[in-house]
């Protein structure tokens, strides 16, 4: 349970800093496109329509000159046993039915931004926890214990740190290969989303599971182990000499009991703040991946950055756009970071908003 003065603090600390209040809506946002995608999608995000392909974003519009074969009177044109082209210019404007462009298979961005929501926030989110469940044991275990224990334990992670994340991140994903974990969506299951959809004249079809890459989430999971056994080996270290502790094993509990009842809830705002920010980097390291090809999922945002490299002269909002939902997003984890460590942190005094 979070206690009266827990509640206080954050409550001061959001009233006082308006960037806390922008990050927390955008957190609340993305978690919410990502939660409700079969309703607020407008399209399929594997729907193509080829005639639309490369459509710019509202407010924008394309030129592009193209050869084309010269006609005249519905004859193509024929001079000297060759066939006559010209050079024609082909303006390309935006249309309201697709927001934020289509991509070069004619997919709308808007849709596929929404989707890929699901896989870098889930990644993130389990991702996250799994590490935290590594890492708060190891540093735990380390920093209770300490001796032989703590240098075997913290010298492992001393190792791991020595790996770049992303070079060991694709060196597991090389060895693993490219897991995936197909999950029935219940929205589409039960047939809400597409009453919904059928109802408010949006398009049917959505996509019946979600797809989680199961070897990226260990693979993150893995590099990003080792920060929080390091802060869970340094609260350990402190909390282990207090008065309760010490009588806790006086009164003969376990040292499994003594961690899990005395040592963890007290050591768990710093672990709880930086489990904040490591969602925001794993979002980072997913993305990084995908973009790589070692996710192996087809609706990710940093896939869809990949896919439009070769468009960055004549489409450059395919890579743009969900290049933004990235950087908005872990804007937004960082801020709700912030903003934890400034009202569970009786250390620091908040800087306030802005």
């Amino acid at each position: 349970m979070i206690s009266e003065r827990t509640r206080r603090n954050l409550r001061r600390e959001l009233r006082r800093s308006l960037l806390a209040k922008l990050g927390i809506i955008v957190v609340v946002l993305m978690v919410a496109m990502a939660v409700f995608a079969p309703f607020i999608s407008p399209y399929s995000p594997s729907q193509q329509n080829l005639d639309n392909s490369r459509q710019p974003p509202l407010g924008f519009s394309t030129k592009e000159t193209k050869e084309v074969t010269k006609m005249e009177d519905g004859s193509v044109v024929i001079e000297d046993g060759q066939v006559v082209t010209e050079t024609q210019t082909v303006y390309t404007n935006a249309t309201a039915a697709h927001p934020l462009g289509t991509d070069g298979n004619g997919r709308d961005i808007l849709s596929r931004i929404i989707y890929g929501a699901r896989t870098s926030i889930l990644v993130g989110l389990f991702g996250t926890s799994l590490a935290a469940l590594i890492g708060v044991l190891v540093g735990l275990s380390a920093g209770f214990y300490r001796g032989r224990v703590d240098d075997v334990l913290m010298r492992s992670a001393d190792i791991m740190l020595a790996f770049p994340s992303l070079v060991l991140a694709i060196a597991l994903v090389g060895v693993w290969g490219q897991a995936q974990a197909p999950i029935p969506d219940p929205f589409v299951a039960t047939g809400l989303a597409p009453a919904f959809r059928s109802a408010v004249g949006l398009p049917t079809g959505m996509p019946e599971t979600v797809v989680l890459p199961g070897t990226v989430i260990v693979v993150v999971a893995l590099v990003n182990w080792v920060w929080f056994a390091r802060v869970a080996r340094g609260e350990a270290l402190s909390i282990r000499e207090e008065e309760y502790v010490k009588a806790a094993k006086a009164l003969g509990a376990s040292d499994g009991r003594t961690m899990l009842r005395h040592v963890l809830p007290n050591a768990i705002t710093p672990i709880l703040v930086l489990a904040t920010i490591q969602v925001a980097a794993i979002i980072l390291l997913e993305s990084a991946l995908s973009f790589l090809g070692f996710s192996g999922a087809d609706v990710s945002w940093g896939f869809d950055i990949a896919l439009g490299r070769q468009y960055q002269s004549t489409a450059w909002w395919i890579s743009t756009m969900p290049g933004l939902a990235i950087v908005v997003t872990v804007i937004g984890l960082n801020l709700v970071g912030d903003w934890l460590r400034d009202a569970l942190d009786p250390g620091i005094e908040g800087e306030g908003g802005v």
